[in-house]
C-alpha cells in the first residue's frame, strides 16, 4: 500500500469524508486562518512599498508576525486533514501542484528578506522608503500569495 491509499484509510480521513459538517468546518478554518496569515502579510508588504511609512516597520513587524505565526497554527492542520480525504486526487490536481510550490516560493522569498535585507531595517524603519530590494521582495510575495489563493479556489474546479 502506497502512503496515499494509508493515509486516505486512516479514521481521521474517513471521517473527514463521511461526516457531513466535518470537511466544511476543517475548510472554513483553513480558509480563516489563511484570510489571517495572508492579511498580515500583505500589510507588512504593502508597508514596505511605500504605504502608511509613518508607521514603525519593525513595531508593525513585531505586532503582524505573531498573528502570521499563529495562524499557520491553523492553516496546516486544517490543509492536512483535507488533504487526507484524498491525497491522490490532490498530489495530480495540477493547481494543488502549483499551490505547493508557490507555497514553497513564498517561504523562500520571506527567508530571504528576514535573513538579508531585513537585518539592515533599522535605517529605514519610519518615514525613509524602504530600499528597491525590500520592495521587490515585497512585490514578489504579493504576487505568491495572490497566486496561492488563486491556485486554492482552482482546487474545486481543476
Amino acid at each position: 500500500m502506497d502512503w496515499t491509499a494509508w493515509l486516505a484509510a486512516t479514521s481521521v480521513a474517513q471521517a473527514m469524508r463521511a461526516d457531513r459538517w466535518l470537511y466544511p468546518m476543517v475548510e472554513t478554518c483553513h480558509i480563516f486562518g489563511f484570510a489571517v496569515l495572508v492579511g498580515a502579510v500583505a500589510l507588512f508588504d504593502l508597508r514596505l512599498l511605500g504605504c502608511a511609512r509613518a508607521l514603525p516597520l519593525r513595531a508593525l513587524a513585531a505586532h503582524l508576525l505573531p498573528w502570521a505565526v499563529g495562524s499557520l497554527l491553523l492553516v496546516v492542520p486544517a490543509g492536512l486533514l483535507m488533504f487526507s480525504t484524498q491525497p491522490r486526487a490532490f498530489l495530480a490536481n495540477p493547481a494543488f501542484q502549483l499551490k505547493m510550490t508557490l507555497l514553497l516560493a513564498a517561504a523562500l522569498n520571506a527567508a530571504a528578506f528576514h535573513l538579508g535585507i531585513w537585518r539592515r531595517a533599522a535605517s529605514w524603519n519610519a518615514d525613509v522608503k524602504p530600499p528597491w530590494l525590500a520592495r521587490v521582495h515585497a512585490l514578489l510575495s504579493l504576487a505568491l500569495w495572490f497566486g496561492v489563493i488563486a491556485c486554492g479556489r482552482l482546487l474545486a474546479y481543476l
